[in-house]
């Protein structure tokens, strides 16, 4: 495995960002949530690619970390998906297709996971859905 820099691992901590922004949206991250989450890390985003953190765990882990930290500090999840707008806009180069693909993926499962997609849920998918089309 390849060592990362800290642009790969902003990247990993950019989309814990967005998907808590996802599982937040309607003022609550639930367990299955989070148990999709945790559960989309282990059988794909870890076979993405081959990064590792400085520490020798796999980069991807930092999706969960970051998540989990956003909802202990109970993030706006507003502020957070912006957050993650602007990133995707200055680092395009970054989101391949097929990593867009499992981010809306992702997304999609989680807001899936609990009694299925609510309004801002959805809300917030179909932003994101535009992005990546738009740019």
């Amino acid at each position: 495995m390849n060592k990362v820099n800290t642009p790969e691992l902003l990247f990993y901590q950019k989309l814990g960002e967005l998907f808590y922004a996802i599982a937040a949206s309607d003022k609550i991250v639930r367990e299955a949530e989070y148990k999709a989450l945790t559960i989309l890390v282990e059988e794909e985003w870890k076979q993405m690619d081959e990064y590792e953190d400085q520490f020798g765990t796999d980069a991807s882990y930092q999706i969960s970390i970051v998540f989990e930290w956003f909802d202990y500090e109970r993030m706006d999840a507003e502020d957070c998906f912006e957050s993650f707008s602007e990133y995707y806009k200055d680092h395009k180069k970054l989101f391949s297709e097929k990593r867009k693909e499992l981010i809306l993926k992702t997304v999609q499962k989680i807001a899936n996971s609990f009694n299925g997609t609510n309004k801002s849920e959805l809300v917030m998918i179909t932003k994101l859905q535009l992005i990546f089309k738009k740019h």
